[in-house]
C-alpha cells in the first residue's frame, strides 16, 4: 500500500502541504520580482509625468527678468542674508474666454491687488504688506508692451502694471519702499478661482448682506464658504460693503487670505497627496512668475520654508498711508510711520500687528492717526555697542493689521 507521502501532492509525515519543485519556486519568485519592479516603474513614470506636468504648467515671465536686469544698478541692495520679499500681483486682465465676462477686455491690465510678502531668514514669521493701487507714487520711466518707453511720473500705484507690467510694478516698489524684490507672481480672475475651488472653498462671515452687481455677487449676512466665483466677488467689491473705500477692500483680501492660510493649513492639504495635487495644479497653471521660481522645485522650496508658519505669526497690514493733500480720493505714504515699517523689513526685523481701536477715524491702534500703534514690547534683543555689551533692546513698532490666526468666524 502506497504511503500519501508517495502520492504527488499529497502530505508528508507532518501532516503539511507538499512544497512545490524549486524549479517552480524560482519562476514564482521571478514572476513576483517581475511585479514589483513593474509596479516601481510605473509608479516612477507616473510621478515623472505629473511632476512634468505640474513644471510645465508655470508660465516665466523672462522680459520682466531682462527688464530688471537693465537697471541693475538701480535696484536696492539685499541687507538681510536669507530673507525673501515676493510681490504678488493680482492682475484684472480681461483676456481669454473666462477673464472676458468681468468686462471688455482692452489689451491692457492693471494691478488690482498687490501685495508685498516679506519672509524672514528663519521662517518663522511672515508679513504680507497691502499697496493700496490709488497710493500716489513715483513710478519711473518703463518699457511698454509695444516697445516704447514710458517717462518717469508721479502717479496712481497701480498705473505702474498697466504701463509696464510686472517689472515696472516692481521697479516701483522698490523706489517706495527701499526694499528689494526677490521674486513675483502674477495671478489673475480665473487663476484665483481655480485654487480657491481646488481647496475646497474659504469661509468667510459677513455682518451685513452683499449685493453687488459689478463684482455679480449677491449673499447674505452670516457664515459663509465661498467658492472660487464668490470668492472673487468677495475680494473684488467695492462699493457694496462698508464705506465703499479700498480701505474696506484690501481688509477684506486680508481676512480672506487669513482664511485660506487656516485652510490649506488646518486640512492638511499640504501633506495629502490626493488633496494636494488638485492645488498644485491649479496654482501652477495659473500664476506667471519670474524665472527664479518658475519650476515646481521653486515653489516647492518655497512652500516648504513656510508651511510651519503659525498662523498668530503670519501677519497682514495695508501700508501706512493717509489722504492724499491734493485729492482725499487718493492715498499717499503717512511719514515716519510707513519708513520705520520699510527699514524694519529691509533690515529683517520683527514688526507686531495689532487691531484698530473701534471709533478711530484711520482706523489706528491705540488712537494713532499715522498709521502706526506706539511701540511695543523688546524687539531682536537689543543693538551691540562697540564694547560687546549689550544696549536698551530696540522696540518692535506695532502696526494696525491682523493675522491669520484671528481669521475666524465669530
Amino acid at each position: 500500500m502506497t504511503d500519501s507521502a508517495g502520492i504527488p501532492g499529497g502530505t508528508g509525515a507532518a501532516g503539511g502541504t507538499r512544497k512545490p519543485p524549486p524549479s517552480r519556486r524560482r519562476r514564482l519568485l521571478r514572476w513576483i520580482g517581475f511585479g514589483a519592479a513593474l509596479l516601481v516603474l510605473l509608479g516612477a513614470a507616473t510621478g515623472w509625468w505629473i511632476y512634468t506636468k505640474l513644471d510645465g504648467n508655470i508660465t516665466e515671465d523672462t522680459s520682466a527678468a531682462d527688464e530688471l536686469r537693465r537697471y541693475e544698478r538701480e535696484r536696492p541692495a539685499h541687507l538681510a542674508e536669507g530673507a525673501q520679499n515676493i510681490l504678488l500681483l493680482g492682475s484684472d486682465s480681461r483676456s481669454g474666454k473666462e477673464n472676458a465676462r468681468y468686462g471688455k477686455d482692452r489689451g491692457t491690465q492693471r494691478s488690482d491687488t498687490a501685495i508685498l510678502l516679506h519672509l524672514p531668514a528663519d521662517r518663522r514669521s511672515a508679513t504680507a504688506v497691502s499697496i493700496p493701487r490709488d497710493l500716489m507714487t513715483r513710478i519711473p520711466g518703463c518699457l511698454k508692451a509695444d516697445g516704447t518707453r514710458t517717462t518717469e511720473q508721479f502717479a496712481q500705484f497701480n498705473w505702474a502694471f498697466e504701463w509696464g507690467g510686472a517689472a515696472c510694478t516692481i521697479r516701483t516698489v522698490e523706489k517706495l519702499t527701499g526694499i528689494r524684490v526677490d521674486h513675483h507672481m502674477v495671478v489673475d480672475f480665473r487663476g484665483f478661482k481655480r485654487m480657491v475651488d481646488a481647496v475646497g472653498g474659504v469661509e468667510v462671515c459677513l455682518k451685513q448682506p452683499m449685493d453687488d452687481t459689478e463684482a455679480k455677487l449677491k449673499l447674505p449676512a452670516g457664515r459663509r464658504l465661498l467658492q472660487g466665483e464668490q470668492a472673487l466677488g468677495f475680494v473684488r467689491a467695492r462699493y457694496s460693503l462698508g464705506n465703499g473705500s479700498d480701505t474696506d477692500r484690501m481688509e477684506r483680501q486680508q481676512q480672506f487670505l487669513g482664511s485660506l492660510v487656516k485652510k490649506v493649513q488646518s486640512s492638511g492639504v499640504l501633506l495629502n497627496p490626493t488633496r494636494l495635487y488638485p492645488l498644485l495644479d491649479a496654482a501652477t497653471s495659473s500664476v506667471t512668475t519670474d524665472p527664479g521660481l518658475a519650476s515646481l522645485r521653486g515653489l516647492y522650496e518655497l512652500v516648504r520654508g513656510v508651511r510651519d508658519i503659525p498662523t498668530e505669526q503670519i501677519k497682514f497690514l495695508t501700508v501706512p498711508r493717509k489722504p492724499y493733500a491734493a485729492n482725499p480720493n487718493r492715498d499717499e505714504l503717512a511719514e515716519p510711520d510707513a519708513e520705520r515699517l520699510f527699514e524694519q523689513l529691509r533690515r529683517d526685523r520683527p514688526v507686531t500687528v495689532a487691531p484698530p481701536v473701534p471709533g478711530d477715524g484711520q482706523g489706528t491702534p491705540r488712537g494713532r492717526q499715522d498709521g502706526s500703534a506706539e511701540p511695543a514690547g523688546d524687539g531682536d534683543g537689543g543693538e551691540k555697542t562697540p564694547g560687546g555689551t549689550t544696549a536698551t533692546p530696540v522696540p518692535v513698532p506695532t502696526f494696525t493689521g491682523t493675522t491669520a490666526g484671528t481669521a475666524d468666524c465669530r
